[in-house]
């Protein structure tokens, strides 16, 4: 088994990106803002920098975490109260019309048969009819997953800081870092790019560029 394909067993491809984006978007928030910081004249302490990177990614990741865990039991409480409902409707046409408001295919990228769709309502209302509702309380996958969360956020930290370590020049440094950043936010795109229709490089485009915007936007706000 891979390293992705063991990631992939806990977290969707689509949490993962967002995950990894969102980290090496906080990170360039503190490496970019530090540069542009240093270019009007100010004065940063390359040791403090990496401390508030770090800081900020580990705090970020246990919160992503903890969200996570949450999410997903109130995702499936969610599921288990709307199932205990139909057990209580009255007629097949409201418990129908109830499954297809929360199984509706209609946003799906799939043009189905109306009778294929009223075939797939129905074996769903007839398998609810039959089943028993689990009870719903935190799983040991739910663990794994907000730990995989923890460290990819946590992870993320390490490109922009690496540079800061390693290289005296503190400003030579700053620029490798942002760079790296800049770079690692396409490759993020790009691979998300892989798992959709739209061509890679340009999702990998749009990725960079959204994720500088976004930089720019919280270092102008104070961020």
């Amino acid at each position: 088994m891979t390293y992705r394909s063991a990631i992939h067993r806990y977290l969707d491809p689509g949490e993962t990106l967002g995950e990894l984006l969102g980290g090496f978007i906080m990170a360039l928030t503190f490496t970019l803002g530090a540069r542009l910081f240093a270019a009007a004249g100010g004065q940063f302490e390359t040791h403090e920098l990496v401390a508030a990177v770090v800081g900020c990614n580990i705090a970020w990741g246990v919160i992503d975490a903890t969200l996570f865990v949450l999410n997903s039991l109130f995702y499936r409480s969610r599921h288990a109260r709307f199932f205990r409902m139909l057990k209580n409707v009255r007629s097949e046409a409201e418990a129908l019309a109830a499954v297809q408001e929360e199984f509706g295919l209609e946003d799906e990228p799939l043009a189905v048969h109306p009778e294929d769709r009223d075939r797939l309502y129905r074996s769903l209302l007839a398998l609810s009819a039959r089943a028993t509702p689990a009870r719903v309380g935190p799983r040991r996958q739910d663990f794994v997953s907000a730990f995989i969360v923890f460290a990819l956020v946590s992870a993320t930290a390490l490109p922009g800081v690496i540079p800061l370590l390693l290289l005296a020049d503190s400003n030579l440094a700053l620029h490798v870092s942002n760079w790296v950043l800049i770079v690692l936010l396409f490759l993020v795109g790009y691979w998300w790019g892989r798992h959709t229709d739209a061509p890679p490089w340009r999702t990998g485009l749009t990725a960079m560029l959204l994720g500088v915007f976004m930089v720019l936007v919280a270092v102008a706000l104070g961020g």
